[in-house]
Parts: structure tokens; C-alpha cells; sequence
């Protein structure tokens, strides 16, 4: 504790001399990217004030180190602001603004400008999430998929997991962007068929901010239902060689970033899990072990070209701790838990060229996965009549897209094309017990096909800029079969209308039609050397949106909304296997959708969202959300009945302060109605069931008709940065998921005699060994599994 405390006083004196840092950046017009010439920026709530030269270009030195907000304006221009700038002293902060002609500023400078993000396009359902906001958001982890938690319509699931559930829709409904790349999943052991996983692969310490659009999605952003990310990162320094160390709550990486000659940027990443040693340590059943790289440069030739090169990839490692139960619930957990390896990648060129109006951009990607797992009874492998399963798959998308904007007087355009060639394979043999008895599934396909489609937006503002609108459409086809060859069979129309009642109040409103193709695995299934699927009509999921809303935006850097939506799904593939809709799946480890459906199901979900949000204001910032909904789908007899993602009530509150000397603190409360469930099966205990599935089997006659314990749980963290000379470190403290109520859930197991250990000794106790094999049952019990576990965490950033 001496040597502890003798360090705090070595930092802090440190820090005493340590120098001040460096704003700069440019100030270019959005449509075709030429300077603003002798623009006003300011740091707000200082006297520090500047002008860009010539070249747009402006700076700031001997700024100290903290959080700014910097705001530029200019006669013609929107006001443009942007919030929470760290400021470091070993670094300059680069913020570049993109300014947009305004002609009600003709005359006169507005003073004030937006302190939230709104487009014409998405003039509802969209939050812009800034770099600061992830990493300081408590119980985040520096991860997107946690931090978006704290908003309205976003329902979450274990604890462990970053599985995304937008407005009662499932997970496999989102899609990703990443610099206008797109990305099949973000996560770490990645659920085929859905986009859920425990862990994210995205580092934040690229991230510049994040455009969420929970609806009022873009004609550009297509094959989703539920949400789109679009995330932008930030260009490497140009000065000189730059490093970040970061230890985690489960990982440790490092990024590297600098110039490559005078016109060319990189930044490039290294991460590595070491959950594996602290789960053997404390005797978890299962070892994850992950890894994950990403880069970005950057060249710009001229003012009016650009060339950007994105990459990521991960490889996942899921090990069993074959010695490390140390309870019933461990030895049951290891009995049915299979080891899973996975791989995958994502590669894209972007090339954009300003035009005197416009630009256009050029993206061209390639992505692939690579899915293998295994399971052995009793993880006994030294026989192959012990196999139960054993799945390989690769999923493999080679994508070209180009856009177009151009702004001609008050009207903007967006318009595009792309096209897609997928590969896909599976190699499956898995050995279960259904509803209609023991079955053996073992199969190989592979298909390949095109897709392709077309989009358009035309966005205008009307009546002084009071009223906006856009119109927009969107045609998607493919290759795969007849049913979905027509472009034009899939036409997408949406409508966007905002307008302004005053300064501060909006009513917002948008409507659109959005087709989702269904996930490789259902494509892919095959039997006796068919397409199955393809044979029962397999065709593009489609749902309606309706979103309206208030919006209140305050003078102190706050607003309120409420907003109220309804999606209308039909076409879902209905699982002939299980008789439930794939759209209840997804929110766990493995493979969904890999059997027989048919696209017959419905469904809808609906519901009220409350929001305030504060921005960092005198030291403060916060969010207070609150969300009324209902997701339903269709059973096996047409009924409408609450869906997995039913989740009632959603309350999330957030409130941080900033203090004197680089401290920050930060709770977040969140309440959640406990999720729907289906109970088990009465036959479950069979034995030729149980040896097959080593675990209890759902009664889908019953779908979904129990319901879990709510969630109740806080999370805490508290920041410290030191500024140095030529470094700076930030210290952490996050409390995750202390729990107000357990959230546990009743799981079957099979009821053995217990040793001295408290293990399980012997094999499953059979009630009555007299009977036909086919009629004999194991003796079960019920124990209980906690959905919420508390997790504290330690974290070190050191930037240089």
C-alpha cells in the first residue's frame, strides 16, 4: 500500500509539468470538399478563438488537456459543433468539420447550432454516439454493442453477451458499416445466421463516432430490418509515430498509427484475450480465446480524391476446461458445450472523387467466414461413435457498390448501384432428438449466386427551410432462384418529413418498405442433394416501418424525444423442425437456421420510446430512456404470441460528472422485464433423448409462454488521466452488472449423487431400467443458472 500510495504522488507530480495540447483541422464545404476560407472557430466556454487561413486549414496550440467543444460558423453555412473533443499533450486532436450551405444564413451568422445529428433522409431514429461516449459509458467495456444498451428500443439478453435485439426484431436484422465497408458481424464468436457474440471486434481506439439508425434507413444501406451501424473512424496522425497500449477488462492490445510520406496515414491494431487464464483460474467450464487486427490508411493525392483501405479480422478459439467445474452447473455446462474455432475477415477498398456538386464513391470489399465446430458425448473423442456434432462452414462475399450524391440548388441526390457474388458451404453432421424422434442430420452443400440492386433518394427543404422531406427507393434481387431474380418484385419506397414548429420543437415522421435476404444457412440446407428451401419458395423477408415523433432540443446542449413505431414483418422462414419462427432465434452460442422452413411466418412489433439526453454540460452529461414494447410472431397454429425479444418495459439511466483534476465518474441503472420462454419438454428425460442433446429439449406447443425475472442492475465506473510530458494515462474502475435481482432461470439437469468435491459421480440415474430402451428415462432435477453476473474490471490506456 506505501509503494501505491508513493506512486499516486509520483504521477500527480508528474503531471504538474506537463505541457498543453493541440487543436487542428480544416474546414472543407460537404458537396465537393473545397476549403472554407477565414471561417470563426471557437472553443466554446473559453476566449480561445481562431480563423481558417487559405486553405481551410486552422489551429490551436496551447490548449490544456481536457474535453472541448469546438464550434465554427460562416456567412452562408450551417453553424457546425462538435462536442467532447479529448484534448491530450503528447498528440494533436485532428477535427476536420464538413460544412453545408445554408440559405437562411445569408445574411446573418446563426450563433447557435444542433447539438444532435438529424438528416433529411433519417429525420428520426438516428443517434450520432461520439468516441467519448463509448469509452467512458459504465459497464461499456469500450464496446459499441454495450454502449447502445443505454438507448430507447434496444433490449439486451445474458449478460455476457453483445447480441443486438432493435425494436423487438431478432439479431440476425443489423447490419455494419465500417468507413462505408460493410461488415457481416462485429463480434467475437460470432453466431451463424445472427450477428451476436460475446465480445466486439471493433477498437474504439479508431472510432470517430457512430450513426445508429434504429428505422429512416438510407436507400444506400439495404438487406436489414432492424438497424444499421455506420461507424467512421478516425485518419492515423501526421506528424509521427504514435502508440496506444490498452489492458481491458479482457484483453490487452496495442495500436500504432503515423504518416507513410507526406500524403498517406495508417493505423493498425493488435488485440489478444486473456479471459482463458482468469476463467481457468476460477473455474469456468469453457476457455474463450480470441484475437483480432485492424487497420486503415489513408492517401489523399488532392483536394478531390481520397483512397481508403479498411481491414479486420479476428480468430476465435473456444476451449473447453475439461478440469475446471467445480459445481453442477459447470459439469453440466461442459457435458453440453461444444468446442467451437472460427475465422473470419473483412478487406475493403473505398475511392471517392469530389465533383463541383457532388461526389462519388467507389467500394469494393471482400469478406469471409470460417465456422468449425465439434461435440463429443461425454467429450470423450477417442471414438467416432461418440460424435454428435460436427459442422464446418464458409461463408464468403465479394461486393462492389457505387454511389453518387449531388446537390443541384435546394435539391439532394443520392442514387447508386451494387452487386455481390456469395459463396457458401457447409459440411453438417449432428445427431438430435426432435419432437418426431431421434434423427441424424448429415449433409454437404455449397451454392454460389449474384446479387444485386439499385437505389435513389431525392431530399428537399421547403418553406425557408421549415419543412424537409426525402423520397427514396430501393430494388434488390439475386441469382439464387426464380422467385427473387426480379429487382423490381422487391421494390423498397420510404418517406421522411421533418418540420419545425420553432428553433427548439420538430415533428418528425418516417414510413418505408425493407426487404432482408434470409441468412446462408437457411439458403444452404440441404437434403437427399436438394435445396430444400429453395424447393419450398425461400424468399426475401419484408417488413413495414412506421416511426413519429416529437423532438425538443433545449439551449444547454440537451434534448427530448418521443417517438412511436410499428413494424409490420411477413415472409419469415418457419422452422418445419422445431414448428417456431426463425425471428425467436439467435441470442445464443452455435448455428441458427440450418433446416427446413418455409417463408409462411408474421409477425409485428410495436411500442413508445422516451428519451433525454444530455451532453456534457457544466461537468455533466446524461441520458434518462424509457421504452414501452411488444414484439409478436406467429406459432405453429397462426397465433400471434410474444417473441423471444418480448421485452415490456426498458429503463436506462446514465449520469456522469467531470471533476477538478481529470477525475470522471459515471453510473448507469437499467430495468428490463424479464424475457419470454418456452419449458421443457416432458420427455425430455428419455434417455435416447437426453444422450443425444445432454440437455432438456423447449415444448414448442408451448412457445414462449413462461416469462424470466426481470433484470435489475447498476454499473460504475470512475476515470483518473494523468497528463505527462510526452504521454498521458488514463486509469479505471468499472463495477459491471451488480445486480438488484438474480435473474436466474430453472435449468434440468440430470440428478447424480454428489462426492466430496460437490461434483456429480456416476452416470445418469435411469428411474426404470426394466422398460424398453426407447421408454427408459433419466431422473432430473432443476437447478438455477444466473443471467447477471457482477464483474469488475481494471484498465490501463497509456498513449504516446
Amino acid at each position: 500500500m506505501k509503494n501505491l500510495i508513493s506512486l499516486c504522488f509520483l504521477l500527480l507530480s508528474m503531471q504538474a509539468m506537463s505541457q498543453s495540447g493541440i487543436i487542428k483541422g480544416k474546414a472543407s464545404i460537404a458537396i465537393n470538399n473545397d476549403p472554407v476560407l477565414f471561417a470563426n472557430v471557437v472553443l466554446l466556454n473559453t476566449d480561445m478563438g481562431t480563423t481558417t487561413d487559405i486553405d481551410g486549414n486552422y489551429i490551436f496550440e496551447g490548449v490544456p488537456p481536457g474535453l472541448y467543444d469546438i464550434q465554427i460558423s460562416y456567412l452562408g453555412f450551417k453553424t457546425e459543433t462538435k462536442y467532447e473533443i479529448q484534448v491530450l499533450n503528447n498528440r494533436p486532436s485532428v477535427v476536420d468539420f464538413e460544412m453545408v450551405e445554408d440559405s437562411e444564413t445569408l445574411d446573418e451568422i446563426t450563433i447557435k447550432a444542433a447539438a444532435f445529428k438529424k438528416t433529411q433522409e433519417s429525420p428520426v431514429s438516428l443517434r450520432n454516439i461520439g468516441v467519448n461516449e463509448i469509452k467512458r459509458r459504465p459497464g461499456g467495456n469500450r464496446d459499441i454493442s454495450l454502449v447502445i444498451q443505454s438507448l430507447p428500443g434496444v433490449t439486451s439478453t445474458a449478460n455476457f453477451r453483445n447480441d443486438l435485439i432493435i425494436r423487438g426484431g431478432s439479431p440476425n436484422e443489423n447490419r455494419f458499416y465500417l468507413d462505408g465497408v460493410e461488415v457481416p458481424n462485429i463480434n467475437h464468436f460470432a453466431t451463424q445466421g445472427a450477428s451476436g457474440g460475446p465480445a466486439g471486434i471493433i477498437n474504439v481506439d479508431f472510432i470517430r463516432e457512430v450513426d445508429f439508425y434504429s428505422g429512416a434507413f438510407p436507400s444506400s444501406r439495404g438487406n436489414t430490418l432492424s438497424s444499421v451501424f455506420d461507424f467512421k473512424q478516425k485518419d492515423g496522425r501526421d506528424d509521427r509515430l504514435g502508440y496506444t497500449a490498452t489492458v481491458g477488462a479482457q484483453d490487452l492490445g496495442i495500436t500504432v498509427e503515423g504518416p507513410i510520406g507526406e500524403k498517406v496515414t495508417f493505423l493498425a491494431s493488435a488485440r489478444r484475450s486473456y479471459l482463458q487464464f482468469l476463467f481457468k483460474q476460477i473455474g469456468l467450464p469453457f476457455l474463450p480465446i480470441y484475437n483480432d487486427f485492424q487497420a486503415k490508411v489513408k492517401y489523399k493525392p488532392n483536394n478531390k480524391e481520397e483512397w481508403t483501405f479498411v481491414g479486420l479480422g479476428a480468430v476465435d478459439n473456444f476451449e473447453l476446461n475439461l478440469d475446471g467445474a467445480t459445481d453442477e452447473t459447470g459439469l453440466y455446462t461442459l457435458e453440453f458445450l461444444p468446442v467451437n474455432n472460427q475465422w473470419s475477415y473483412t478487406n475493403g477498398l473505398v475511392y471517392k472523387r469530389y465533383q463541383d456538386n457532388g461526389y462519388t464513391s467507389y467500394v469494393i470489399s471482400r469478406n469471409m467466414l470460417n465456422n468449425e465446430s465439434f461435440k463429443y458425448k461425454d467429450n470423450d473423442e477417442s471414438s467416432e461413435d461418440n460424435l454428435l456434432l460436427r459442422y464446418n462452414s464458409q461463408e464468403i462475399e465479394n461486393k462492389l457498390r457505387i454511389e453518387q450524391v449531388k446537390q443541384k440548388g435546394d435539391y439532394r441526390f443520392l442514387y447508386g448501384l451494387g452487386t455481390e457474388y456469395v459463396k457458401y458451404n457447409t459440411s453438417t453432421f449432428n445427431r438430435i432428438f426432435t419432437a418426431n424422434g431421434p434423427l441424424d442430420i448429415d449433409f454437404d452443400s455449397a451454392l454460389n449466386f449474384a446479387k444485386y440492386y439499385a437505389f435513389g433518394q431525392v431530399s428537399k427543404k421547403w418553406f425557408g427551410e421549415r419543412l424537409s422531406t426525402s423520397f427514396g427507393f430501393r430494388m434488390d434481387g439475386n441469382s439464387y432462384s426464380e422467385e427473387m431474380f426480379n429487382p423490381l418484385k422487391f421494390f423498397s419506397p420510404r418517406f421522411s418529413a421533418s418540420y419545425g414548429v420553432n428553433e427548439q420543437i420538430s415533428v418528425n415522421f418516417n414510413t418505408g418498405l425493407y426487404y432482408q435476404l434470409p441468412a446462408y444457412t437457411v439458403l444452404g440446407y440441404e437434403e437427399d442433394g436438394a435445396l430444400i428451401n429453395k424447393q419450398n419458395g425461400a424468399t426475401f423477408i419484408e417488413a413495414g416501418h412506421i416511426v413519429a415523433g416529437l423532438e425538443f432540443n433545449t439551449l444547454t446542449d440537451s434534448r427530448i424525444t418521443v417517438e412511436g413505431f410499428y413494424k409490420d414483418y411477413s415472409n419469415y422462414p418457419f422452422l418445419l423442425r422445431d414448428s417456431l419462427t426463425l425471428a425467436n432465434l439467435g441470442g445464443d452460442f452455435g448455428v441458427v437456421g440450418n433446416e427446413p422452413s418455409v417463408p409462411t411466418s408474421d409477425g409485428r412489433s410495436y411500442g413508445l420510446e422516451f428519451l433525454f439526453q444530455q451532453r456534457l454540460y457544466k461537468g455533466f452529461y446524461g441520458i434518462l430512456a424509457y421504452t414501452l414494447g411488444w414484439s409478436e410472431f406467429e406459432d405453429k397454429n397462426g397465433a400471434l404470441v410474444p417473441s423471444s425479444w418480448d421485452s415490456r418495459h426498458i429503463v436506462n439511466a446514465t449520469i456522469g460528472k467531470s471533476f477538478k483534476k481529470d477525475w470522471e465518474a459515471g453510473i448507469n441503472w437499467r430495468f428490463q422485464s424479464g424475457l419470454p420462454f418456452t419449458p421443457d419438454l416432458e420427455d425430455s428425460n428419455l434417455v435416447i433423448n437426453w444422450d443425444r442433446n445432454l440437455r432438456a429439449i423447449p415444448d414448442y406447443d408451448r412457445l414462449n409462454t413462461l416469462r424470466g425475472a426481470p433484470v435489475n442492475s447498476m454499473d460504475i465506473r470512475v476515470d483518473k488521466k494523468f497528463y505527462f510530458d510526452k504521454w498521458s494515462l488514463n486509469l479505471y474502475l468499472d463495477l459491471r452488472n451488480i445486480s438488484f435481482s438474480s435473474g436466474a432461470l430453472k435449468t434440468q439437469i440430470l440428478d447424480r449423487p454428489l462426492g466430496e468435491d460437490g461434483l456429480p459421480i456416476g452416470e445418469g440415474v435411469i428411474i426404470d431400467d426394466s422398460l424398453p430402451l426407447e421408454q427408459q428415462r433419466y431422473l432430473l432435477k432443476s437447478i438455477e443458472q444466473t443471467q447477471t453476473v457482477t464483474t469488475p474490471s481494471v484498465g490501463v490506456v497509456i498513449s504516446i
